[in-house]
């Protein structure tokens, strides 16, 4: 993934996350991007929420995320979940939240996932063309 896509999430952490539920409706929810290993952003959540079992039924979601200027970023592509130890105690290290709800990287509840297969989109409202990346 591009440095200017990863710096658009590192800037504005808070995003918001589309999935498909069981009827095939679809579900928004914020939720906070952590870091960035080997170009790839990381995500977590927990194995017991729905949103979980969503991407693991329905793996192709959408992301965006906007900054206080009016640009925004969407990204549509495919979830990959990871448990990869190094990444999930990096990200318990880096974040004081994700710390005090799993305590350990080891919890059995904390899924991380990072996103594959898909586009990043960079756009404003200035008239310039919006810049796409491939994922």
């Amino acid at each position: 993934m591009t440095t200017e896509v990863i710096e658009f999430m590192q800037n504005n952490q808070v995003m918001y996350l589309a999935t498909v539920d069981k009827a095939g409706n679809p579900k928004v929810r914020p939720f906070m991007y952590y870091l960035e290993r080997d170009g790839k952003p990381y995500f977590c959540t927990s194995s017991k929420k729905p949103m979980y079992k969503e991407m693991r039924e329905h793996p192709r979601v959408e992301i965006t995320v906007a900054n206080p200027e009016f640009a925004w970023l969407r990204i549509s592509a495919t979830v990959s979940f990871s448990n990869d130890m190094e990444i999930k105690k990096a990200i318990i290290e880096a974040s004081p939240i994700v710390k005090s709800i799993y305590q350990t990287a080891e919890n059995p509840d904390f899924e991380i996932f990072t996103i594959i297969n898909g586009t990043a989109t960079i756009a404003d409202f200035s008239g310039q063309p919006p810049k796409t990346f491939t994922i």
